[in-house]
C-alpha cells in the first residue's frame, strides 16, 4: 500500500497518429489526489475533458477509443499503460488532435517523458480493488479471467499461425521495474496482407515500418529485428494494463487472458463493475465508499478541471 502520485511538471510528445495519420501531441500535466486521468483539450477560453474511464468508452477496433459529448480520443491505450505501468494516478492530458501520437508503436517514448519530468508522492493514499472471486468474460476461442491473487499479475496467451509468432505466453508481474524492463517498448504489430484492409477502413493511415512491426507472409518486414522474441505477446500485456486503467482504480489479482484483444479487455472491465459481491475495495475513505454503495464507477472524486495555460496554440 502506497500514496497516489502524480507528475512534478508538464511532460511533452508529438508525432503522427498511427490510425488516423494526422500530426498528434499531447501535453502531460500533474493533477491533484482523487482526479484519475482526464483527456483534456482547449477550446474557446476554456478545457473540455474526457475522463479516462470505462464510462467513456467509443469503439474498440484496433485500438482503444474514449468518446465525450466534445470530442473523442483515440488509441489512448499506450499512454494509459504508460501511466498505469508506472503507477502514477492523477495526470491531464492535453490533446491537439484527435488522436495520441504513435512514437515507435510502444509506450517507451511516453515513459521516458514522464521520468524526465518525475514522479512526485501525494498525500492522499492509493485505493485498491482486491479480488476475492474469480470474475470472466469470454468470446468463443477468446476469454480473459482474473482470479483472487496476492499480488497484481497478467499472464497472456496469443496464437498466431505464423512462423515468427506462433503460440506465446508471457507472464508479468506488475510493478514499474517489470513494466520499463520488459512491457514498455514491445511495439503494435500488424501482418502486411491485413493493411490494404486496414487502410479501406480508415484505420493505420499513419502506420510505417517505424512504429510498427509488420510481417509478411513468413518473415519480418521491417530490416531492424524484434525488440524480443515473443515481442507480439508483450505488447498485448502493454494493452490490457492500459485497457485496464480505464477502471480508474489499480486491481490486486491475477489477470488471465487467452488471445483476448481490446473489446474483450473492455468487456472484462465492466463485468468487474457489475460483480461487486467478487470485490473489495482497500483504503477506501468514507466518499469512495459510498460513491462504491451507489453504484458509481471510479474514480470517486468529483472531476477536478485545471487552472492551466494552454500548452499548444489551438486553431
Amino acid at each position: 500500500m502506497r500514496h497516489q502520485q502524480t507528475l512534478t511538471k508538464s511532460s511533452f510528445l508529438s508525432g503522427i497518429g498511427l490510425h488516423s495519420g494526422n500530426p498528434a501531441s499531447i501535453a502531460i500535466h500533474p493533477a491533484p489526489p482523487n482526479t484519475g486521468v482526464i483527456f483534456i483539450k482547449h477550446v474557446d477560453a476554456h478545457f473540455q475533458s474526457c475522463p479516462a474511464t470505462i464510462s467513456f468508452l467509443g469503439k474498440t477496433d484496433h485500438c482503444t477509443t474514449l468518446q465525450a459529448i466534445d470530442f473523442q480520443i483515440q488509441t489512448v491505450e499506450h499512454v494509459l499503460g504508460a501511466l498505469a505501468g508506472l503507477e502514477i494516478d492523477n495526470a491531464y492530458v492535453e490533446l491537439q488532435g484527435t488522436e495520441t501520437p504513435a512514437a515507435d508503436g510502444s509506450a517507451a517514448p511516453f515513459v521516458d517523458i514522464l521520468h524526465q519530468c518525475g514522479i512526485l508522492t501525494q498525500e492522499e493514499p492509493r485505493t485498491y480493488l482486491k479480488i476475492v472471486q474469480p470474475i470472466s468474460v469470454e468470446d468463443e476461442q477468446r476469454s480473459i479471467t482474473v482470479l483472487p491473487s496476492a499480488l497484481p499479475t497478467i499472464t497472456y496467451f496469443i496464437d498466431f499461425p505464423h512462423p515468427l509468432i506462433q503460440q506465446q505466453e508471457y507472464r508479468h508481474s506488475c510493478t514499474p521495474h517489470e513494466f520499463q524492463k520488459n512491457i514498455a517498448g514491445a511495439r503494435t504489430f500488424a501482418f502486411r496482407k491485413e493493411v490494404e484492409f486496414l487502410w479501406s477502413r480508415g484505420l493505420g493511415l499513419g502506420g510505417s515500418l517505424y512504429n510498427t512491426v509488420v510481417f509478411s507472409d513468413t518473415g519480418l518486414v521491417n530490416e531492424d529485428e524484434l525488440r524480443f522474441p515473443n515481442e507480439c505477446v508483450r505488447h498485448k500485456v502493454l494493452d490490457l494494463i492500459g485497457d485496464l486503467s480505464l477502471l480508474g482504480i489499480p486491481v490486486i489479482g491475477h489477470f488471465i487472458a487467452k488471445c483476448a484483444g481490446h473489446a474483450l479487455h473492455a468487456q472484462l472491465v465492466q463485468a468487474i463493475l457489475k460483480n461487486p459481491d467478487k470485490w473489495i475495495i482497500l483504503n477506501a475513505g468514507k466518499t469512495e465508499k459510498e460513491h462504491i454503495l451507489n453504484g458509481n464507477t471510479f474514480p470517486a472524486s468529483t472531476v477536478y478541471l485545471p487552472e492551466l495555460q494552454p500548452a499548444f496554440h489551438y486553431l
